[in-house]
């Protein structure tokens, strides 16, 4: 008997696939590379990495010693990235050794180190979007509940669960179902290619503080539209939060 799958999308490291999409990034308003024909390679199994083509950059690259060896690349060679009069330090990386001829002469620019990445116009964020990965916000009614210690702080009929390709589906609430007056704002964010960018809460309840435990989207990106400022909460964070849905605990730590 054929075992069920539990994430039958997860692309083997290693494997490298023409991308299609024109790709470019930015230092402080330079453009550093600008590529309509990128190869996507996926050293890490839920997303790619960008690695262009020498013509396609447009600064100047200054050799700067052997880098880290990849597991699925090889030994790899790290340049300094020359972007006007400034110095971006070992910001780009190729591997002379790759299995893949085509990687030989081609580059990968350190993600972090650029900071505005184009995909045609419109900015990504945190690294490549995956051409697999499918995000569904669907209207459900569903009954959600969150609890801490015991207390209740959102209790849903109407949440809207976000279905993302590899992640466990996320149930976000209407403010007016969550017990807002528990939330604290913090400074936490974090950045999604396919979503946007969350802000985050603490939950209180009787003393009891649980850090980062609720997020929301509150303008996020268009195929993202249907979350907009509803609250999801994360049970992973405290063995104490929990969530139900339809009586069942979801996502225990």
């Amino acid at each position: 008997m054929t075992d069920i799958v539990e994430d039958p999308f997860v692309i083997a490291p290693g494997t490298v696939q023409q991308g299609r999409k024109r790709v470019r990034a930015f230092s402080a308003g330079e453009l550093v590379v600008d590529s309509s024909a990128p190869l996507q390679v996926w050293e890490h199994p839920y997303y790619p990495e960008y690695f262009f083509a020498g013509e396609d950059l447009e600064v100047e690259l200054r050799p700067a010693g052997a880098g880290p060896r990849s597991k699925v690349l090889g030994v790899s060679e790290v340049f300094d990235v020359l972007v006007g009069d400034r110095v971006v330090p070992r910001a780009a990386r190729r591997h002379p050794e790759a299995e893949v001829v085509a990687l030989r002469d081609a580059y990968a620019l350190t993600w972090s180190a650029f900071d505005t990445w184009m995909e045609e116009d419109e900015i990504v964020f945190t690294h490549p979007r995956s051409p697999y990965v499918r995000i569904d916000a669907l209207a459900s009614s569903r009954h959600v509940v969150a609890t801490l210690g015991g207390v209740v702080v959102a209790d849903s009929h109407r949440p809207v669960v976000l279905y993302e390709t590899g992640l466990v589906p996320r149930f976000y609430l209407p403010q007016v179902d969550v017990r807002m007056d528990l939330l604290t704002t913090v400074a936490t964010v974090s950045h999604c290619p396919y979503k946007g960018t969350a802000t985050y809460w603490d939950l209180t309840v009787d003393g009891t503080t649980v850090g980062d435990a609720a997020w929301s989207y509150r303008t996020p990106l268009p195929e993202s539209t249907k979350i907009a400022g509803l609250v999801a909460f994360w049970p992973e964070k405290s063995a104490d939060l929990r969530v139900t849905v339809d009586g069942q605990e979801i996502g225990a730590a």
